[in-house]
């Protein structure tokens, strides 16, 4: 437990130093190799886990799916998908509310990141809500707290990040959290039923006509289709999950320019430099956690973790409970992707140890980490929706609450009760845990 101890003394004692989290992975790695001392310390081997992190074809599926979401982002996909969600709920009281938890989740299918899609969508319709007659501070932390669907529903960033590291069907992860996505978009449109009812403005009385609805309609029909084609397709075994990155690229390219034609040639070089600078930063956290994982191996850290806990792997159900609230703690202080990169080689010999089906725990998993984006003190979410919206954090962080509230308590139905998750996903993918998953029904 002494290597345990440095490691974690010289990752934390980094990211604390303001060293950003990839070099404090390499940092603590290389400064744990060098107590260890052998073949540990040989810079070739650092280099070869290095390429190791990234030479998968696997990763390739997320600049594919990057770049889409920035081309579709830039394609004028995020108005019309507004406008479509308007002619279903917008004519309710609260209506607007009820547009932002549906635009949410339609986006989400889009672009995959909680953040940029709080951008996207926060920078139109914080102020829409606003000028409506809505509270700006309870506006932006609707918006913030509905795009925690975005990382849930695919193609679903973290998703890829747990698939690579974890070794699981990218495939199966993607299918299974179409459900808890929709679940999550229930769960708000109930909670601001009851957070709106006081202060909930009355609809506009301008109703669109039946032909602008159908005009509205098929202008985001195009928009619509992208999901449903990568969904279909991934069901279907039609493409892997990095040819339907591809696949994703090339639709965006061909609605934005010949559809909607408002993706211009500046537009996509911006797009593809954005992309380009996601990508790197995740593809070398990626190559840091692989060394840092390399070091946990030899150093048998996993199997000493392992041990600690093996008075509760006998009990799977309390061990997925409590891996959930050690990841949402661990969640308010670090991003999604580094929590996932560094907790994942930690949590597989538990979860082989216990029987906890990897897919199942890795939905739960990224859900869990996303909800940390929701919280103080890092909160990206939150930071983007208060810049949106032009309000203080002070101001946002008790709008949010119910949500968040409500959103754990879902999360821990879902780790109490893993049907509600692998029964749609048996149906939507034919999968079937190897091992019968732990359940609070299997005790009545």
């Amino acid at each position: 437990m002494i290597l345990v101890s440095l490691f974690m003394v010289y990752l934390c004692g980094s990211m604390m130093l303001g060293l950003p989290i990839a070099f404090a992975l390499l940092f603590g790695s290389v400064a744990t190799a060098l107590h260890m001392g052998g073949s540990a310390t040989n810079p070739q081997i650092t280099a070869a886990q290095l390429m190791r992190g990234v030479d998968s074809v696997t990763m390739m599926a997320l600049p594919f799916f990057i770049i889409a979401g920035e081309l579709m982002n830039r394609g004028g996909l995020t108005r019309r998908i507004i406008d479509f969600c308007n002619i279903f709920v917008g004519g309710v009281r609260g209506g607007l509310g009820y547009v932002t938890i549906l635009a949410c989740l339609l986006f989400a299918s889009l672009v995959g990141s909680a953040v940029a899609s709080t951008a996207a969508l926060g920078a139109i319709l914080i102020p829409m809500m606003a000028d409506s007659g809505y509270s700006r501070p309870k506006a932006a932390g609707l918006v913030a707290a509905g795009n925690m669907v975005a990382p849930i529903m695919p193609p679903s960033v973290p998703m890829i990040v747990y698939g690579v590291a974890a070794g699981v069907s990218i495939k199966s992860l993607f299918l299974g959290g179409i459900a808890p996505a929709i679940y999550l978009t229930i769960v708000m449109g109930l909670t601001w039923f009851f957070v709106s009812r006081k202060d909930a403005v009355q609809p506009n009385a301008q109703k669109p006509t039946l032909k602008e609805k159908l005009l509205i309609f098929m202008n985001g029909l195009w928009a619509l289709l992208m999901p449903v084609i990568i969904i279909a397709g991934l069901r279907g075994g039609v493409f892997t999950a990095t040819e339907a990155g591809v696949v994703a690229v090339v639709y965006a390219l061909l609605v934005g320019v010949f559809v909607y034609r408002e993706l211009k040639p500046r537009d996509m070089f911006k797009a593809l430099v954005s992309a380009a600078k996601t990508s790197a930063v995740v593809m070398f956290l990626a190559a840091a956690a692989q060394v840092a994982g390399y070091i946990m191996t030899i150093a048998r850290m996993p199997q000493l973790i392992t041990a600690a806990m093996s008075g509760l792997v006998d009990r799977p159900l309390l061990l997925n409970a409590m891996l959930m609230v050690v990841v949402l703690l661990v969640g308010t202080a670090m991003d999604v992707v580094p929590t996932i990169l560094i907790l994942t080689p930690i949590f597989l010999p538990l979860l082989k140890a216990s029987g906890i089906d990897p897919v199942y725990f890795g939905i739960l998993f990224t859900l869990v980490n996303v909800l940390g984006l929701l919280t103080p003190p890092v909160g990206p979410v939150l930071n983007v929706a208060c810049a949106a919206g032009k309000v203080k954090m002070e101001e946002i962080l008790m709008p949010t609450m119910p949500y968040f509230i409500a959103q754990c308590v879902l999360l821990f139905v879902m780790t109490l009760i893993p049907e509600t998750i692998l029964t749609p996903l048996k149906w939507l993918a034919g999968y079937v845990p190897r091992v019968p998953v732990p359940s609070l029904l299997n005790y009545f």
